[in-house]
């Protein structure tokens, strides 16, 4: 093959995933239920660094209407709803909400992916603080040697 013939088939490849309609649906699940948060700070830095993938309150950006992206930001939205949803809390059966301030001391949570087009969920160390204190406040504490 030639170079134009393999680039005409890349063209063709990029807008042909364009129609594979995962990650599309822009649509939030209704909240059904939210968790007694310990302070309005703590909320508010959960909304800053965490609520895209870990609520029904999500913000699409519009890099996740382009496939591959979009299959991506899809994939780690059910993901993290999966895990730990503040939408869904006292309903889901796994909701992993006593994880929360674990993932955040040990750098998991936000993902570093996430924060280079999400620059507001860059916590400073304070706010890290903050925020982890906060959510054991809520959430509680992941016991020592405890198994999930």
């Amino acid at each position: 093959m030639n170079a134009k013939t393999i680039a005409v088939a890349v063209v063709a490849l990029a807008v042909g995933i364009q129609f594979i309609p995962y990650g599309k649906d822009h649509t939030n699940p209704p909240v059904m239920s939210e968790p007694q948060w310990d302070s309005p700070r703590t909320q508010e830095l959960f909304n800053r660094a965490c609520a895209d993938c870990h609520s029904h309150e999500t913000k699409y950006p519009w890099y996740s209407n382009i496939a591959p992206v979009s299959w991506l930001v899809m994939h780690d939205i059910d993901e993290g709803r999966e895990h730990f949803n503040v939408s869904m809390w006292g309903i889901q059966k796994k909701n992993e909400g006593d994880d929360a301030a674990k993932e955040v001391r040990e750098g998991e949570m936000p993902m570093w992916f996430y924060t280079i087009p999400h620059p507001e969920a860059r916590l400073s160390d304070s706010e890290k603080k903050e925020l982890i204190s906060g959510l054991e406040k809520t959430f509680g504490k992941e016991e020592e040697g405890e198994e999930k």
